[in-house]
């Protein structure tokens, strides 16, 4: 080997070396009194609890999107879930609200059905859902509050014309 090619190896052994202890360094010092409200990489919301509640924050933007698809919370918790709609588009055109339907709630059926109730902001008059926001236009927001007892998993999604089939998720209770 010459001496340059000496040189990169050696280089490439140090910066090795540097990025294993800062990602060893890292990994060591978690501080747990900071609460985790959302794992960017897997789009999951964590939670963020109190002693009483769950606080659930779900936005959505003029994209027809969720920015969380799943969502998780204890059982027997009240959980204090916002939608915020941070887009611009009036809700005539772009509107969004949260619906979370009961478990095993088919979620095609439902929304479907949802299209025959425009006067009533696409709510189905029937008992397949637990909550549900307001639809909301670009920068408005919504909050409800509801307690689920029986763990499982609970699919939440928007009714307005269109949307179910890109803004859906789920609500995990354990």
């Amino acid at each position: 080997m010459d001496q340059l090619e000496i040189n990169k190896v050696s280089f490439m052994k140090i910066i090795y070396s540097v990025l294993t202890i800062i990602i060893l360094f890292s990994c060591s010092k978690k501080d747990n009194s900071k609460k985790l409200f959302f794992d960017t990489k897997s789009n999951i919301n964590l939670k963020k609890e109190d002693s009483k509640n769950t606080v659930l924050n779900v936005n959505s933007d003029d994209s027809m999107l969720y920015d969380k698809n799943v969502l998780r919370a204890k059982a027997g918790k009240k959980i204090i879930l916002t939608l915020n709609h941070t887009g611009k588009l009036p809700k005539n055109i772009m509107g969004h609200n949260l619906v979370l339907l009961k478990m095993n709630v088919d979620v095609n059926v439902f929304s479907k059905l949802a299209l025959e109730f425009k006067n009533n902001d696409y709510i189905p008059l029937n008992e397949d859902f637990i909550a549900h926001t307001k639809m909301l236009g670009g920068g408005e927001s919504d909050t409800i509050s509801f307690t689920i007892n029986e763990p499982g998993e609970y699919k939440y999604v928007c009714t307005f014309p269109g949307h179910y089939q890109m803004m859906q998720g789920v609500l995990i209770i354990y």
